[in-house]
């Protein structure tokens, strides 16, 4: 057994355990789950993930390990503007607060299944056409612009998406919840889809949407299928806790989509110009400066963006 098999059934282990401990005892019908739970439960992810870059170190060597490390960074970051979108369809529905659990799940489940499909595809090209990576480079640097630029109180309208429009062509949408059910029948007995099977539709569809831009980010931090599988899942799964933990205090993160933003351009630029910097710098020190650069820009423009939230609470209170 080879270490790359190793590690894939170790990674399968942990997350199958924990999905287990998940659907067992945290995603019961109509349980509405506190900001002390997740907490926890955040923690626990968290944990697993450091957990697995601890044993990837062992096994894989300390650059395979601090490419995970740096990878899973950049998608729980990536993650925290899924949220932001998830917050506008839950409100947009207005879903049920004992329905969140189990909606979150199925949505995120059925995003691990997209993801994996995409990296898989991803792989498979840039291993036959290795100047692709130069085209997510573009696509990359685009992007943080775009996000660098863009005004943070633009607001996504879910009832005006190309997805919901799309399904009230092709399905019988309901407007009720169902009770809690996916899908109803009408006093014709036939089927009617239900608003929380509409919120389920678009919350995979709403990540496919981040992956595009994810998961070339991770590719322009590591080659190794290994590296860009398991950081994706890890930091996928972990969602769900992260919306409970973060649903309330996401706004105050003014400046967060700017600090994601340069991590984003900086990846670019790095996929652009590597034969260049692969002649003054080698692959460890690169994942290093990844890796730096990932922690400073998060937790900077986290910092900075409460910085400024109390300069303009005393500011007002002066006023």
């Amino acid at each position: 057994m080879s270490k790359d098999q190793l590690v894939y059934i170790v990674f399968g282990c942990i997350i199958s355990l924990a999905l287990v401990f998940d659907l067992g005892f945290l995603s019961k019908k109509n349980t509405i789950i506190s900001v002390a739970q997740a907490l926890k439960q955040t923690f626990l992810w968290v944990l697993l993930a450091l957990g697995f870059f601890i044993f990837v170190w062992i096994e894989e060597g300390q650059k395979i390990g601090l490419e995970f490390l740096s990878g899973y960074l950049m998608e729980w970051s990536l993650s925290i503007d899924n949220i932001f979108v998830f917050i506008l369809i839950f409100d947009a529905f207005k879903v049920k607060e004992k329905n969140y659990p189990r909606v979150l799940l199925i949505g995120i489940l059925a995003a691990v299944i997209f993801r994996i499909t995409f990296i898989t595809l991803g792989v498979a090209l840039v291993a036959k056409f290795s100047w692709l990576l130069y085209i997510f480079g573009i696509f990359l640097l685009y992007t943080g612009y775009q996000m660098f630029t863009s005004d943070n109180e633009e607001s996504f309208d879910p009832h005006e998406s190309k997805v919901y429009k799309f399904l009230k062509k092709i399905l019988p949408i309901g407007s009720t919840d169902g009770d809690g059910r996916f899908v109803i029948r009408d006093h014709n007995k036939k089927p009617v889809y239900t608003s929380l099977f509409v919120v389920v539709v678009l919350l995979a569809a709403i990540d496919i949407v981040f992956a595009l831009d994810s998961i070339p980010a991770v590719m322009g931090i590591s080659n190794s299928s290994l590296v860009i599988y398991t950081s994706n899942i890890f930091a996928v799964l972990g969602l769900r806790s992260l919306f409970f933990l973060l649903r309330g205090a996401v706004n105050k993160f003014e400046y967060l989509q700017q600090g994601i933003a340069i991590v984003l351009i900086f990846i670019g630029v790095k996929m652009l110009g590597e034969h260049y910097i692969n002649m003054w710098m080698d692959k460890n020190a690169q994942v290093i400066l990844s890796l730096l650069v990932i922690l400073f820009c998060i937790m900077g423009s986290i910092l900075y963006s409460n910085f400024v939230k109390k300069q303009k609470s005393s500011k007002h209170n002066k006023d």
